[in-house]
């Protein structure tokens, strides 16, 4: 890496004066994008109850795998943006909002957090009783706040000068499926890599980010285990190839895109093993996705965000809202106030949805986003249960559950609409 030196001074050289100037120390690399990564462990010692949904949490016996917050952050110029995500079912915007205020350098807004949807991860609602009473253990989601908070701090300081490897392909295999309708799911998986440019990190991979949409319930949470699911063994199989961190932000999963771990009799499969099979090939195909694709130089990033507004008619949500000791509802009990954010990273887009998008949602915002790179971060910045178009509302015998725990027919709509004119008003990312 060159550097130039400002310096000014005057120099004899017989019985001559000579006037010299050396530049500034400025590197080459001050308006390259950054990259810097972090993760903390959060699983619990001892362990505490897991949740795979409403109702109570079963209490735990044993572990499988580590539970992580795993976060990255991209700086270039003036711009900053966190992308974190937690080994959870989900993250309410009420804890997610605890972290951003610990977070220093980076708007709130920036700051985006995302749930892995594990299904044997502790109760991160509270989700109340017919009594009003929770079993959650409300120090631990303190304790979790902070370690969020931690990570990010941490990236922050470790950015280093990085390229970016972007690449969205099929994920082939026996990976995912629609419970509902067995083909009715995505399978492309989103890939961006982050490698080094200069000294020691030169063409070394830093970071590997997996979007792809999936239920990480292969173990559940009827089993007293608690573990990251498919998730974990997916980071452990990247890291591993890789030597960076790796970190997976989920997709359009709703209704219900869940990992295939049926056998040829239709009996399913719920070992850690199977998490491994699953997780393993997972990871391989997003580094087969991305290997082959050129490096993008001087990549662009941008961040756009927009509060949304959403009518809760679900009674269900309603009563969880209003009676989670997290106080996740404000004001108005009828609706409730999120945020969604608009990333552009090089050639790739992100849209955020807060909640669990049906596959045909997520096709449609894919299919209007400005890039053949179009990624979408399900479960994040809020995590407020399926959302669902309004012709597919209570429309099918087999939604009668995801529209139960939907806030409402309007749902899919307001997000549609939302999304596609976060799209209109920003930028288009740059072409490969």
């Amino acid at each position: 890496m060159k550097s130039y030196f400002f310096r000014s001074g005057i120099l004899k050289i017989g019985g001559l004066f000579l006037f010299f100037y050396i530049f500034p120390i400025q590197s080459l690399y001050s308006q390259q994008l950054k990259v810097g990564v972090a993760k903390r462990v959060i699983t619990p010692n001892p362990l505490i109850a897991i949740s795979g949904g409403v109702g109570t949490p079963k209490p735990a016996t044993l572990s499988r795998g580590e539970l992580y917050v795993r976060a990255m952050v991209l700086e270039k110029g003036n711009q900053r943006i966190a992308i974190v995500n937690i080994d959870n079912l989900g993250w309410p915007a009420a804890l997610g909002n605890k972290s951003r205020k610990l977070i220093e350098g980076i708007p709130a807004e920036n700051i985006l957090i995302g749930a892995t949807h594990t299904h044997s991860a502790p109760d991160a609602y509270a989700f109340p009783n017919e009594d009003g009473n929770h079993s959650a253990d409300l120090e631990y989601l303190d304790r979790c706040t902070v370690q969020i908070a931690d990570a990010v701090n941490e990236a922050l300081q470790n950015l280093i000068p990085v390229n970016l490897k972007i690449s969205v392909g099929e994920a082939k295999g026996k990976i995912a499926y629609n419970y509902y309708a067995p083909e009715l799911y995505d399978p492309r998986c989103g890939v961006i890599q982050a490698i080094g440019i200069s000294g020691n990190n030169k063409d070394k991979v830093l970071a590997t980010l997996v979007n792809y949409a999936i239920h990480p319930e292969v173990i559940g949470s009827n089993q007293g285990i608690l573990s990251p699911d498919l998730i974990g063994p997916l980071y452990d199989r990247i890291e591993e190839k890789t030597g960076g961190m790796a970190i997976f932000m989920n997709g359009a999963q709703g209704g219900m895109v869940t990992a295939d771990n049926r056998l040829e009799n239709a009996e399913e499969v719920r070992n850690w093993e199977e998490c491994q099979r699953i997780g393993n090939l997972l990871a391989d195909e997003a580094l087969r996705i991305v290997s082959d694709v050129p490096v993008q130089e001087d990549p662009a990033i941008y961040c756009a965000n927009k509060t949304v507004s959403f009518p809760i008619e679900s009674e269900l949500l309603k009563y969880i809202l209003q009676n989670s000791p997290l106080s996740m509802a404000t004001g108005d009990v009828d609706t409730i106030n999120t945020t969604i954010n608009l990333l552009n990273i090089g050639t790739a887009q992100v849209l955020t949805i807060p909640g669990e998008a049906l596959p045909n949602i997520g096709y449609y915002l894919k299919r209007n986003m400005s890039t053949e790179h179009s990624f979408l971060f399900g479960l994040t910045n809020d995590a407020l249960g399926y959302i669902l178009t309004k012709e597919d509302f209570n429309s099918f015998k087999r939604y009668e559950y995801v529209s139960r725990t939907s806030l409402g027919e309007q749902t899919g709509e307001i997000l549609i609409d939302a999304s596609l004119e976060l799209i209109k008003n920003s930028p288009k990312p740059q072409k490969k």
